[in-house]
């Protein structure tokens, strides 16, 4: 259970960890891309069935710190969120026994500063993941990258489980498991707007 608990801040964190080290030197702070990431969940209900949601806002990126390592900053809009192809349950996963959007609008997650070469073959990264004012210690699971320069030039992959009993997104047990595992594909702006 508290490996579970522990992998979803390395999600994020790897995602967008596993990226960073390829910033210029120059670069204090890249943006994710908008177009290329996804930023996902999966969910079961007690029938086998598998609900996909996704994230359609969102914010962040990574940070490159004057002593060389990196720290991931992501935000996640409630209000938007969907379940592929599920109205209903998407009402639901915007409603009071899921993430509870008019409440709660931000998921947020901050990674522990971290060397971002530990991310090139792939590896856990930890933050601090909040979910309805509820903050907790997360771990993510980064796959090795499929290129030289992850996040800039192929997608950044994490994943992690969460349970949402733990997050108080505990409506609907007797539909939908307690499990929630998060799947991250990131991609970054190798140049920020001005």
């Amino acid at each position: 259970m508290a490996l579970m608990r522990r992998r979803w801040p390395t999600l994020v964190a790897g995602l967008l960890a596993a990226t960073a080290w390829a910033l210029p030197a120059q670069a204090r702070f890249m943006p994710l891309d908008q177009v290329q990431t996804r930023l996902g969940f999966e969910l079961s209900t007690r029938w086998g069935q598998r609900l996909d949601g996704w994230f359609p806002k969102f914010d962040g990126g990574v940070e490159v710190l004057p002593d060389g390592r990196h720290q991931v900053s992501l935000r996640m809009y409630t209000r938007e969120v969907l379940i592929q192809d599920h109205p209903s349950y998407t009402k639901w996963a915007r409603g009071g026994m899921f993430f509870e959007s008019e409440r709660y609008p931000v998921v947020t997650f901050i990674s522990h500063p971290y060397r971002p070469e530990t991310l090139s073959h792939g590896g856990e990264l930890s933050g601090e993941l909040t979910i309805r004012g509820i903050r907790r210690a997360e771990t993510l699971l980064v796959q090795p990258a499929d290129c030289a320069r992850p996040a800039l030039d192929c997608d950044v992959i994490s994943t992690g489980a969460v349970r949402r009993s733990d997050y108080d997104m505990d409506g609907f047990k007797m539909a939908v498991n307690d499990r929630v595992v998060f799947v991250l594909r990131a991609r970054l702006q190798e140049h920020a707007p001005q």
